[in-house]
């Protein structure tokens, strides 16, 4: 296939010297059985010592170059198979980066870890086999085969018998064991689920003593993993009995009929035990054969799932964006823009016009769509009725770089990545001089409870920034996002958990640093929002009312019950 041959790149020739160097390891084990025979048919008979000690030198060096030649087949295969999984991981990682939220939404993040994990070992695991053990026991046995029919053809009918046992028990384990192979990794999937959600979640896990309640669900997860691994296996598993019963009964039948004919002077002694080598090889290839087709039926469903994501097209693309385009300015216009989640109306025939340089507060209840429909802007999602235009051009006509780099976002949910606060600051702009950054941290109110550190800025935030608080993950989202000098900045409820004073304070710096930047507040808070220059509300994904705090107080009865309602719980 075409994307896995892709990731061979870089290790072809390893690929290439593996079965090459495995082909002269079989020649020459081959060869080893009828110097053997000759030494019993011939060098023995005659008392020829130096004949006898001429070819066992001669079995010795063929054993050692066999076996060097086997070394290095092992050695190829496994860098070969080793950088073919570092390739195909990614290649993996890299389709993820190009995913768009929906293709993301399609997938779980369990199941991608799982992909990116178990799948790509099962994988490597197959591809190592097919370039070593597939194209070692086919020509074991073709060789081995021609070789036992000329020394003697009647005895090779047993094979006659063995062969479509063999075969029928292969058809049997792979038309069978895919799908029950395909269902257990699915569960692969659910388990890490429960891990990775347990891990992620470990503080509220304890907050609410739930440790008996995740491991029993972490113990269903695992039993019900451990049953379908099992019906997986328990198909796998009579190939080996059936390949031994095969195997011993051909050596019975060998052992009885050669007898008889060495007994009867039909065939030599050292021939019978030159044709019992290579039964012993054509029935060892035959194992190996039957391993190969158990390893490729088990990694059949890993590298399916592996190519589902690698064809996975991403919803989001810019094939057909002007590359010189570039962001004008903070304009935004929203024409009867519709927008369907998984099938489900989200947002229903929004008109908006967002002049540059103004600040924009965007509320309604939960629920309402706010989210989803500032997420239009930077083409996180594509509405699917409508347009959405960033400086009088639709965002379709810019570069998903273009873009993105023009609309900064700070989402509902903080992330912040494990290193140091100033390397996470800037992710807005590698290049930023430390003033720049520290500006961006003062205006975020971010730049006092960092100094309070005794490293500062290079204090190590953990992964996730496990030792901040929420509010000081926010304002340090916050300060990311202007320090990336944006046209569009959107914050998506980024101030929830801070206090309404740190709140104001970050509303009073934006409102004097953001020069012409379009400023789009999203907030549950009316405080947060009433000294917009307009405020947008949203209900049931519809905008209701458009108007600044005191027009929205006289016409929306619904910002109104807002605004009294949070007067009253301040009160």
């Amino acid at each position: 296939m075409k994307e896995l041959y892709q990731c061979t790149k870089g290790y072809r020739l390893y690929a290439i010297l593996a079965p090459l160097t495995i082909i002269l390891e079989v020649v020459l084990e081959l060869l080893i059985p009828r110097v053997m025979a000759k030494i019993i048919d011939v060098a023995i008979p005659a008392q020829d010592m130096s004949l006898i000690l001429r070819l066992g030198g001669t079995m010795v060096l063929m054993a050692l170059a066999s076996l060097a030649f086997g070394v290095l087949s092992g050695r190829f295969a496994s860098v070969a198979s080793v950088g073919f999984a570092s390739n195909l991981r990614g290649a993996l990682y890299h389709k993820l980066q190009d995913f768009s939220f929906s293709n993301i939404d399609k997938f779980s993040t369990a199941s991608l870890v799982t992909r990116l994990t178990t799948d790509v070992t099962n994988a490597q695991n197959a591809f190592m086999m097919t370039i070593r053990i597939m194209f070692r026991a086919p020509c074991m046995l073709i060789f081995a085969c021609i070789l036992a029919f000329r020394i003697n053809s009647d005895l090779f009918a047993m094979f006659y018998v063995a062969v479509p046992i063999l075969a029928l028990t292969l058809v049997i384990v792979m038309t069978q064991a895919f799908p029950r192979f395909q269902k257990m990794l699915r569960h692969y999937d659910d388990l890490n689920a429960s891990v990775q959600e347990n891990l992620a979640g470990i503080r509220v896990v304890k907050a609410y003593v739930r440790e008996d309640h995740e491991n029993e669900k972490f113990a269903r997860a695992a039993a019900i993993l451990r049953d379908n691994q099992v019906r997986a296996e328990n198909l796998l598993i009579i190939t080996m009995p059936v390949m031994m019963f095969v195997m011993y009964g051909c050596m019975i039948a060998v052992s009885w009929f050669g007898g008889i004919d060495v007994i009867e002077g039909a065939m030599q002694t050292g021939d019978l035990m030159n044709y019992t080598s290579y039964i012993m090889q054509i029935l060892s290839s035959l194992m190996m054969v039957a391993m190969i087709f158990v390893s490729l039926v088990m990694s059949r469903a890993s590298i399916s799932r592996i190519l589902e994501v690698l064809r996975e097209v991403p919803t989001i693309d810019d094939t057909d964006a002007d590359s010189a385009l570039e962001v004008a300015d903070g304009s935004i216009d929203f024409e009867n823009v519709s927008f369907a989640y998984n099938k489900t109306d989200v947002l229903h025939d929004v008109n908006l016009h967002i002049a540059s340089g103004q600040m924009v507060g965007i509320v309604g209840a939960t629920g309402s769509a706010k989210s989803s429909l500032v997420q239009l802007i930077p083409r996180l999602y594509d509405a699917t009725g409508g347009s959405v235009r960033v400086a009088g051009h639709d965002v379709k006509d810019y570069p998903l770089h273009t873009l993105r780099n023009a609309v900064s976002m700070v989402l509902q949910k903080n992330v912040l990545f494990s290193g140091t606060i100033e390397e996470n600051l800037r992710w807005g702009d590698a290049d930023a001089t430390m003033e720049e950054v520290e500006s961006a941290c003062r205006a975020a109110c971010a730049h006092d409870f960092i100094t309070s550190f005794p490293d500062g800025y290079r204090t190590d935030l953990g992964q996730g920034g496990v030792n901040l608080s929420g509010g000081q993950k926010q304002r340090l989202c916050i300060a990311r996002a202007l320090l990336k000098k944006p046209k569009v900045l959107i914050l998506d409820d980024s101030t929830s958990a801070v206090d309404t004073a740190t709140d104001a304070s970050i509303r009073a710096a934006l409102r004097k640093e953001r020069g012409d930047v379009t400023t789009i507040i999203i907030a549950q808070r009316i405080a947060s929002v009433q000294d917009a220059d307009q405020i947008i509300v949203l209900d049931d994904g519809q905008v209701t009312a458009v108007g600044s705090h005191e027009q929205l107080l006289e016409t929306s009865p619904i910002y109104l019950e807002m605004y009294t309602s949070q007067t009253k719980e301040v009160g």
